[in-house]
């Protein structure tokens, strides 16, 4: 299953995770997806949305 937002696309995003005497490794930020019930097309189905999406008001969550 893949960690990307079905309404707006955005996925996982990489970079450094930075120690005190700066030495650097590789790390990855996730978005906060969560399963939603919404329906699409006259039939309700289960997609993963980031958090930011549902906020905003890009979803219509089913009952």
């Amino acid at each position: 299953m893949s960690k990307v937002c079905a309404v707006c696309g955005k996925g996982p995003s990489s970079g450094n995770r930075v120690s005190h005497s700066n030495k650097k490794s590789k790390r990855w930020w996730r978005p906060n997806l969560q399963r939603v019930r919404v329906e699409i097309d006259g039939r309700v189905r289960t997609i993963r949305v980031c958090s930011k999406c549902l906020k905003a008001g890009k979803v219509k969550r089913v009952a």
